[in-house]
């Protein structure tokens, strides 16, 4: 690729956007969950969780499955899959069924995190790659703004049910449009076939490999500080400021991350973004233990946690060369991604119950030591290699 596709890349990311609202549009309306389905009680966390244990079982397999059946054909179908489900759920059927209808959106959400991101990297100029994964590290906290402030309203107006219809339409539309404009990529060879034997020997290569594994490795971390810190964190800040920071912290981590993020990524690897990153967000979290939940030390935190975001993405194609690797390391770090939101936040709810607000500074510093180690020592043994 010598020049890159920009309206296309615009395109892939908008499924991204798609698939991020898988999540964001049940969160989004999680408090009105107990009025649809009355009886279900604490089981209705499951309405939100479920997706991500189905990233934790599946998410190599997807990267693997992805490879197979070809990137193309796999985003499109994840698309199709995740407009019928919407539909169905705008029903409001029984809460069993629609736990269901969860697991199995769940797998169109793997399949689009694993297809779009290698499609996108392979679509883009080598100049422009770290750009085009940048925008697509957005596509989380994008979908979560969007929807709070254009699907609330719309719930509000008409209810629970138009929210799913919508989405399922959005989903539809861009299906739609990308079997018109997306070709399909060449192939490189016969995927291997998948089966329970090669399927475990995939996760040990994945996870042994220094390049397949380290955006994934670094990744768990990220996801355990960004979605922990910002469910938690808004209690501890005074309430005049907390309506701010509360919808400062992720516009503060897209804007870093879409600014010095890509001003970095021309000068440095992906990969030392990514340890920058993590240092800057450990600097952040000695400021907010020294002066707890300081406004500005909760925005700080949050922008440099938007630098390891893009570059992470950023650093799949730097790190290996082929689609099928890169689906491998996509495919892990959805997993390690889901690990990680699942674990983060009742991790952190536990140890604040025990500990106070000291446990939140000594805690999420911890993580991003660990992820800024994990990626000194991977870079390491890959030099070594």
């Amino acid at each position: 690729m010598t020049k890159t596709p920009v309206g296309l890349i615009l395109l892939l990311w908008g499924a991204g956007l798609g698939a991020a609202a898988q999540y964001a549009k049940v969160s989004v309306i999680f408090d009105q969950l107990p009025d649809v389905y009355p009886d279900a009680g604490a089981a209705l966390g499951f309405a939100v969780s479920l997706v991500g244990f189905i990233g934790i079982i599946f998410g190599v397999v997807a990267g693997l499955l992805v490879a197979r059946i070809r990137y193309r054909r796999a985003l499109l179908w994840a698309l199709w899959l995740g407009a019928v489900v919407s539909a169905l759920q705008s029903f409001l059927p029984s809460f069993e069924w629609f736990l269901v209808l969860r697991g199995i959106e769940g797998l169109s959400h793997l399949a689009m995190v694993v297809a779009a991101p290698t499609l996108i990297a392979q679509l883009s100029a080598p100049q422009h790659r770290g750009l085009s994964l940048t925008l697509w590290g957005t596509f989380f906290g994008v979908a979560f703004a969007v929807l709070a402030w254009g699907g609330l309203p719309l719930v509000a107006a008409y209810g629970v049910s138009s929210l799913f219809a919508a989405h399922a339409v959005y989903m539809a539309v861009f299906a739609v449009i990308l079997t018109f404009s997306l070709q399909a990529l060449p192939t490189s060879g016969t995927p291997e076939k998948l089966h329970i034997t090669s399927i475990l020997r995939n996760h040990i290569a994945i996870y042994r490999s220094p390049r397949i594994s380290a955006a994934g490795l670094g990744w768990v971390f990220y996801t355990f500080c960004f979605v922990s810190v910002l469910t938690v964190m808004p209690s501890f800040i005074d309430p005049s400021e907390r309506a701010f920071v509360t919808g400062a912290m992720p516009l503060a981590s897209i804007v870093s991350s879409m600014t010095v993020g890509v001003w970095a990524l021309r000068h440095i690897s992906a990969v030392g973004v990514v340890i920058w990153g993590f240092g800057c967000s450990i600097v952040s979290m000695v400021w907010l233990g020294i002066d707890p939940a300081n406004a500005y030390g909760c925005i700080a935190l949050a922008a440099s946690l938007g630098l390891i975001q893009g570059a992470s993405f950023a650093a799949v194609p730097q790190l290996n060369n082929t689609a099928e690797t890169q689906a491998q390391a996509n495919g892990a770090m959805a997993q390690m991604g889901n690990v990680g939101n699942t674990i983060g936040t009742p991790i952190m709810v536990a140890a604040l119950a025990g500990f106070g607000y000291v446990a939140l500074p000594v805690f999420v510093s911890i993580a991003l030591l660990m992820g800024l180690l994990v990626h000194l020592i991977l870079s390491r043994v890959r030099n070594k290699v």
